[in-house]
């Protein structure tokens, strides 16, 4: 299984599972955090793969690259993104107290 096939399963059960709590939360604010998520993916991915700490199997990836970083690495930064305020609310710890 390629990274971009298992990321997109995940992604794609993150959005069903989170979807009920998603959708009541401003989306300005989820949406900023994904963007600087990605911001700082591209900015420290790229300077990581390029000292060498880790290199990706080609037969694993698309070979689609922002900047340095592979376009698979985003899913990462666009699941905790989306993941942390829906568990935040979940867990009663976005209420006003």
């Amino acid at each position: 299984m390629t990274n971009a096939v298992m990321n997109l399963i995940v992604l794609v059960v993150l959005g069903a599972v989170s979807w009920p709590v998603l959708r009541r939360l401003r989306g300005g604010p989820v949406t900023g955090t994904v963007l600087v998520l990605c911001l700082l993916t591209v900015v420290f991915d790229t300077a990581m793969i390029a000292a060498g700490l880790y290199v990706f199997d080609a037969d694993k990836i698309l070979g689609v690259y922002v900047w340095g970083a592979p376009i698979e690495d985003f899913a990462y930064a666009i699941a905790a993104a989306v993941g942390m305020p829906v568990l935040w609310t979940v867990l009663g710890r976005g209420r006003d107290e």
